[in-house]
């Protein structure tokens, strides 16, 4: 039985659909099995979305040095509904923005951590979207995939 990694994001930029893409390939690496890799727009994204996911990656540009108002209103929404099920579960983040990801990538731990999520993999802090930038999303996603598979 598949486990499933919802990724949830808000992606309004080229760079920030640069690095999903990035995301996306490293969590279906061929090497990785018995995953189902669910990408939702963080608007999009619901409380059966979340209780039928085994793992999550949650990312986001920083605006403000906060995470996107999309991505709060997510977490606003499926909080408390799921909170009492979503505890151990794994998680990771990516945060892309010219100055302040650090407060944006705070906020995301917070809530994490408020829902008793796992972190398995440090938050990712980017300031472009190069190369380097979009090895560490394939790398990001494909460690929380990796996590979940067979």
């Amino acid at each position: 039985m598949a486990r499933t990694l919802l990724i949830v994001h808000h992606t309004p930029s080229p760079p920030m659909r640069e690095l999903l893409e990035s995301v996306l390939a490293g969590a279906r690496d061929p090497e990785i099995s018995g995953v189902d890799v669910r990408s939702v727009p963080a608007l999009g994204a619901t409380v059966p979305d979340v209780l039928a996911a085994d793992g999550f990656l949650f990312g986001t540009p920083a605006n403000f040095g906060y995470m996107s108002g999309a991505l709060k209103h997510f977490f606003d929404t499926v909080y408390y509904p799921s909170l009492d099920a979503v505890s151990g579960k794994p998680y990771g983040a990516w945060v892309y923005g010219n100055s302040d990801t650090a407060g944006a990538g705070r906020a995301i731990e917070s809530i994490a951590a408020g829902w008793g999520l796992d972190k398995v993999a440090e938050t990712a802090h980017l300031v472009d979207s190069g190369k380097e930038s979009r090895e560490c999303c394939y790398e990001l996603g494909g460690t929380i995939a990796a996590g979940l598979s067979d």
